[in-house]
């Protein structure tokens, strides 16, 4: 029977120590760690893109001796760039925690050279896959601890806003259309920032959560199933349906202001402002497309954002309010006065007292 290794952080300690490491290293090639990885950790690759690929490539084509030493000569390499240029000046006190995709040979190796030189490494067991696995189970057990309070509301009434607010008071929020870097409508990309992957955004959901005290509510708004490309889990998202629901309510008005405010990158982008909108021509046809188009090019904003949200937005939206929030009341709101900073943190705290 072999020796445990002791060098090796076990999958049932990853969370209890997480925060005690100075420093999480993912080893694993650029693309991989863009996908997904641990929060907060950082990128030393020991093969890069191309490098992994070619090992991949010879390990199929030639044989998988060939394969291991070409790889041990590209890794040794890539280890030795890593401690000259990151990590020489780290104390002998310092405590890394090190991960590749299965928590095999590249985080193996990585390990093995920084305890050679006297500092106390650790390999996490199982790698990614193993905190991915601790991902899917930490969000499927969330979805069961925590109780949502859910802000209502028509597109363009600001609850992100309210939501930022209410957490600016110190209550607990879960900012979902912040996590997925997108603002839930056909418009709601962000300007030059794409969403993170499904895995990515799930993470980041777990990472979020984890913070979290479930013994206390947590306020959240309305979202549909998906947010831009991304797919909010099912178990989640049905225990934020069965939340306690508030409107938060403006006039057509100060929701054409606000989405004028908040969408302004159209209005100095109007190629990108007619390409969105041209995702909708299977709904309303041609000639409306290019009627809108010609509102974006006579500059005609405010009435074309109202015509877009009497014509498009709200007419869907009471009725999937009732469909999928059971306990949404139509008398249960809140106004929004205006657009104001000062009507918002009205509105805030006049909600997280209703809701409380």
């Amino acid at each position: 029977m072999q020796p445990s290794n002791p060098h090796i952080l076990k999958l049932d300690q990853f969370l209890s120590e997480l925060d005690s490491f100075d420093l999480l290293i993912d080893v694993r090639s650029p693309a991989e760690f863009a996908l997904d990885h641990i929060p907060g950790a950082v990128n030393f690759p020991v093969l890069n893109n191309d490098e992994r690929a070619q090992i991949g490539t010879l390990y199929k084509q030639v044989s998988p001796f060939a394969a291991k030493k070409l790889g041990a000569a590209l890794v040794s390499k890539n280890i030795a760039e890593h401690i000259e240029n990151h990590l020489l000046e780290l104390p002998r006190e310092w405590r890394p925690l090190i991960y590749c995709w299965r928590g095999g040979e590249r985080s193996g190796a990585f390990t093995h050279v920084l305890n050679r030189i006297g500092w106390k490494a650790m390999q996490l067991e199982g790698g990614y896959q193993g905190f991915r696995r601790t991902v899917i189970d930490g969000l499927e057990a969330d979805a069961k601890a925590f109780t949502f309070q859910v802000i209502c509301g028509m597109t363009g009434s600001g609850k992100t806003r309210v939501l930022q607010e209410i957490g600016s008071l110190g209550v607990q929020i879960l900012d979902l259309e912040g996590l997925a870097v997108h603002r839930g409508s056909v418009l709601g990309n962000e300007p030059n920032i794409d969403q993170p992957s499904q895995k990515g955004f799930e993470t980041a959901l777990w990472n979020a959560l984890r913070k979290l005290d479930p013994s206390k509510p947590v306020f959240v708004e309305s979202e549909s199933k998906k947010v831009g490309g991304l797919h909010i889990p099912d178990a989640l998202m049905e225990q934020i349906r069965n939340g306690a629901c508030v409107e938060l309510r403006s006039s057509t008005q100060t929701r054409v202001s606000w989405l004028i405010r908040e969408y302004h990158h159209f209005l100095t982008g109007t190629d990108n402002f007619k390409d969105k909108l041209a995702l909708l021509t299977a709904h309303y046809g041609k000639v409306q497309i290019a009627k809108w188009n010609e509102a974006i090019d006579a500059g005609n904003f405010p009435e074309l954002v109202e015509e877009l949200l009497v014509k498009h937005y709200d007419p869907s939206y009471q009725s999937s309010i009732v469909r999928n929030f059971p306990q949404y009341q139509i008398e249960n709101f809140v106004p929004l006065e205006n657009d104001s900073d000062e009507a918002f943190a009205k509105a805030a705290k006049a909600i997280a007292a209703k809701l409380a």
